[in-house]
């Protein structure tokens, strides 16, 4: 079974339909961008916070499907369908990227036979390890649960904030869902560490460098050698293409453009401890 996170798209933004007394209601997979023959379907999202519902899919084949998801933006008005959603499944695999945006890259038609998803699988990790290597760092979060925590802040007030708890650590965090527990307190779900696949350079850097190291290796999936650009007359000479310098249209990234996730040091100030809400009355920014 997937997990699918969605967030609703309305009128050009995004867009939160719950407080307005409105719900999303289904989520349709198809087996091709004509959207003609249903394969799963899965409702009522299940709202996580503001603006973010989850759908629990059942199993279908690996694979890449068209979705489209039905919500309705407020009590008793029509229903809304979003026809933009394309998902690569399974998720939950730990990958950054899927093998079908790197057959993409690699120009290798879909749907993948099980080797070729076995050994794009392999790519895509071995271009995550370099990754990691060179920020020194999981991109892979894991998820931290606390019970029975008080915000800082008003509930009426947005608790999707990291700010809103109280909780430290030495990395990056941020607030995956939050349950009421009836009684002033809640259970959060926090995803602690770099969430490589919601960096958009992270994704573009893996996904070209496992299809560049796949397009190289001798039988590799879409594998084609040396780029040629022409052959003389009775194959005397061959000219192969030269590949882009690195800043130029068509190239590769380079490694260094992900520089701005390395882990930094981190140290608290010695700060006197803030009470809970409602018995501090203004907000307080840790020394983060």
């Amino acid at each position: 079974m997937s997990v699918v996170d969605y967030q609703p798209m309305y009128g050009g933004a995004h867009y939160d339909p719950e407080p307005a007394g409105g719900q999303v209601t289904s989520l349709v997979l198809y087996d091709g961008p004509e959207r003609t023959t249903e394969v799963a379907a899965a409702g009522p999202g299940t709202r996580l916070r503001a603006g973010a519902y989850r759908f629990a899919l059942p199993d279908v084949p690996p694979g890449r499907y068209w979705a489209t998801v039905t919500f309705t933006p407020s009590n008793g008005a029509q229903p809304v369908k979003d026809r933009s959603v394309r998902l690569d499944l399974p998720l939950g695999l730990g990958l950054v990227t899927s093998p079908e945006a790197v057959a993409d890259d690699l120009g290798v038609p879909l749907p993948l036979t099980p080797a070729q998803r076995d050994a794009l699988m392999t790519a895509i990790r071995k271009a995550q390890s370099d990754v990691e290597g060179y920020l020194g760092r999981s991109l892979v979060p894991r998820v931290v649960t606390r019970t029975a925590v008080t915000p800082y802040w008003r509930p009426s007030e947005d608790l999707t904030d990291p700010e809103a708890w109280p909780f430290e650590t030495d990395d990056v965090w941020r607030v995956s869902a939050y349950r009421d527990r009836g009684d002033g307190t809640y259970d959060v779900d926090l995803l602690v560490g770099l969430d490589g696949a919601a960096e958009d350079p992270v994704v573009r850097y893996v996904t070209a460098h496992a299809a560049e190291s796949e397009r190289n290796r001798p039988g590799g999936v879409g594998a084609q050698g040396r780029r040629v650009s022409s052959v003389s007359a009775e194959g005397q000479s061959i000219s192969y293409e030269s590949a882009p310098t690195a800043g130029q249209a068509g190239a590769l990234p380079t490694i260094d453009t992900l520089s701005r996730l390395k882990r930094r040091l981190w140290q608290p100030l010695n700060i006197p401890p803030r009470p809970p809400w409602p018995y501090s009355s203004t907000r307080y920014r840790s020394g983060r």
